[in-house]
C-alpha cells in the first residue's frame, strides 16, 4: 500500500467521525455522476445537528455591515456575507472540517475531481441569506475565483432552515442544459447539503421571489472548491455569472436596480461613499 493511499485513508478515518455518509462512497459516487441535468448529490443529515445548530446564532448575531446586498440588473437580489473575516468559532469549526484535507479527499473521491483546494477567503462564499421578495434568477456560476485565478469546479450548499414551508419557496432549482425547464427541485431544509459541479452551462437558481415571513430567511453556508485549471483544457474561459434567458425568473426592476442603469459610475460612488459616511 502506498503513502499516498495510506494518508487518504487515516484522513478519511478521521472525517468519519465528524460527519455521516448516509450510503457507501462508491454508491455516492455513482449517484453524483450520474445525475441529471448535470453531476450533483443531495445528502441529509451530513453533519451533526449541533454543528449546525451552532451557526444560527452566529448568523443572527452579524451585524448590518458585516452583510452585502448583492442586486444587480433585477437578476438578483440576496445577502451574501461581506468577508471571511465575519466568521466567529462556530463558522471556523465548521470550516476546519470542511476544509480539511480529508474532506476535500471525500469530494475528490465523490467527483472525481482531483486535487482540489478551498477556499480560505470565502470570495462569494460563507453565510449567505435571502429575505423575502429576495430571488437569483437562473444562471451557470463564474468559472474563476474571485482573485486567486483559481478555476471552480464544484459548489455545496448547506441549508440551514429549520420548520421551512415549501409555501415560503426558496428552493434550488436544477436546469437543464437549454434552461427550458426544472429537472430538479431541492427545499432548503435544515442539514440539507447539495453539491454540485460548476460548470456551464449548469444552470440552477432561485429564481421565484421568497413568500417567507418578514420575520424569517432562508439561510445557508456557501463553499467553492477549486483546481489549478483544468486538466486537458489549458485555457478556461473567466466569465461571471451566466444568466439564463430572461424569460426564466423574475423581471421586476427594482427601483434600486432602475437607478444603478440611469445614473453615471462617478455619481454612483459619490452617493455610495455619503450614504456610507452618514
Amino acid at each position: 500500500m502506498s503513502s499516498t493511499v495510506t494518508t487518504e485513508s487515516r484522513a478519511l478515518s478521521w472525517l468519519m467521525k465528524r460527519i455521516q455518509l448516509p450510503e457507501p462512497i462508491e454508491v455516492l459516487k455513482t449517484r453524483y455522476q450520474n445525475a441529471k441535468p448535470f453531476p450533483h448529490l443531495v445528502i441529509d443529515n451530513l453533519f451533526s445537528d449541533q454543528m449546525l445548530e451552532s451557526l444560527l446564532p452566529e448568523i443572527d448575531g452579524m451585524q448590518r455591515d458585516g452583510w452585502k446586498n448583492v442586486e444587480q440588473d433585477s437578476r438578483e437580489r440576496t445577502l451574501r456575507m461581506r468577508s471571511a473575516v465575519e466568521i466567529g468559532e462556530a463558522g471556523e469549526r465548521f470550516l476546519n472540517v470542511v476544509h480539511s484535507a480529508a474532506f476535500l479527499y471525500l469530494l475528490s473521491e465523490i467527483t472525481g475531481i482531483w486535487q482540489l483546494l478551498p477556499d480560505p477567503y470565502l470570495q462569494g462564499g460563507g453565510y449567505a441569506a435571502m429575505r423575502r421578495g429576495d430571488y437569483f434568477n437562473v444562471h451557470s456560476d463564474r468559472s474563476v475565483a474571485y482573485d486567486t485565478g483559481l478555476t471552480r469546479r464544484l459548489a455545496m450548499i448547506v441549508f440551514l432552515n429549520k420548520d421551512w414551508s415549501p409555501d415560503y419557496h426558496g428552493q434550488l432549482e436544477l436546469w437543464d442544459p437549454d434552461a427550458k425547464k426544472c429537472d430538479v427541485f431541492i427545499d432548503p431544509v435544515f442539514n440539507r447539503t447539495a453539491l454540485f459541479e460548476v460548470a456551464f452551462p449548469n444552470y440552477h437558481g432561485v429564481p421565484i421571489p421568497l413568500e417567507c415571513p418578514v420575520d424569517r430567511s432562508r439561510q445557508s453556508f456557501i463553499l467553492y472548491y477549486h483546481t489549478v485549471g483544468i486538466d486537458g483544457k489549458p485555457d478556461v474561459k473567466a466569465h461571471t455569472s451566466l444568466f439564463a434567458p430572461r424569460t426564466h425568473g423574475t423581471n421586476r426592476m427594482t427601483w434600486r436596480s432602475l437607478l444603478r442603469e440611469v445614473t453615471p459610475p462617478v455619481l454612483t460612488r459619490a452617493l455610495r461613499k455619503f450614504t456610507n459616511s452618514g
